[in-house]
């Protein structure tokens, strides 16, 4: 196990709030940190894809990254995403985290350019090289193209930062593979509708988008299964959870959904940037039936122990 960082909780990558003419709203940022914290979130991510990274200059992500490591203040972990096309960019973002005192990276494959496995590793390096960080890696081939393979993660393996990996393939091979050939390591959920499989293979944390609004019922499920070792419990509440799941992992609408519910908690989240558009009315009136059954449920779940 790497010494550097133990990842372990669900980890919220943290959407950017908008205000109507799409500036970023950063009053509305702090009101969103100070609910996770509230609520026992284990740690946050700024730049993910979550937080609409695309959609921003470098001048904001380097803004949101700071503005957030200011307003935690320490009291939980962040994560700073390092995604980019250009591995200059990546490496800047990677430095900047340094510089404001971030507790680790995110990596994922560079999107668009389709890189071996070998190119891909060394790209990886060198964002690594430039912050010198402990390292959860990103692996979502259905967004950039290329998985992050066994070469890939061999070669990485010779820098000691890359301690994790955030696991979005969705083929549950990879999780057998990672939790039985990389147990150095730490496999952490990224396809939400399988975070039950996750914990049941050892994975100890989560980086669950949901966790915006409803960081409560995502740490149910985890102190179920990871902490309580509660797989029954766990069931019952992945259960619970499942409509939602489909909804944000196969619904299409992943950031206006989650943007949507936190709105429904009374956060302000503001409409996605283009080429997205906010929810219509249809799919809110869905969605807000989809998560007033999962409250109920997990709650009633809950309340039996």
């Amino acid at each position: 196990m790497n010494p550097l960082m133990k990842f372990g909780g669900v980890y919220t990558p943290i959407i950017t709030p908008y205000t109507a003419n799409l500036e970023i709203d950063f009053d509305a940022l702090a009101a969103i940190i100070e609910d996770l914290i509230s609520a026992g979130i284990h740690g946050v991510i700024s730049g993910g894809s979550t937080g609409e990274y695309y959609a921003q200059t470098m001048d904001e992500r380097v803004a949101c990254a700071r503005f957030i490591r200011e307003r935690t203040r320490g009291r939980l972990p962040l994560i700073v995403g390092t995604g980019a096309i250009r591995q200059e960019d990546s490496c800047a973002m990677a430095a900047h985290a340094r510089e404001i005192g971030a507790d680790a990276l995110l990596i994922g494959s560079p999107p668009y350019a389709v890189p071996t496995e070998r190119e891909n590793a060394l790209n990886a390096l060198a964002i690594d090289r430039a912050a010198d960080l402990p390292i959860m890696l990103y692996n979502y081939p259905g967004r950039m193209g290329v998985e992050m393979g066994e070469e890939f993660l061999d070669r990485v393996g010779r820098s000691r930062n890359f301690c994790a990996i955030k696991e979005s393939s969705g083929d549950i091979n990879r999780v057998h593979l990672l939790a039985r050939e990389y147990p150095h390591i730490q496999l952490g959920c990224g396809m939400d509708d399988q975070a039950l499989e996750f914990f049941a293979w050892g994975a100890r944390s989560w980086v669950a988008g949901g966790s915006n609004f409803l960081p409560e019922e995502h740490i149910a499920l985890y102190r179920a299964c990871a902490v309580e070792g509660d797989f029954h419990k766990g069931r019952r509440i992945m259960s619970a959870l499942m409509p939602l799941m489909r909804v944000l992992e196969q619904g299409g609408k992943f950031i206006q959904n989650i943007k949507y519910g936190c709105e429904m908690r009374g956060l302000q989240a503001g409409p996605p940037r283009p080429p997205l558009k906010a929810l219509n009315k249809d799919d809110k009136r869905q969605f807000e039936q989809v998560v007033r059954v999962l409250k109920t449920t997990v709650a009633q779940i809950e309340a039996e122990d």
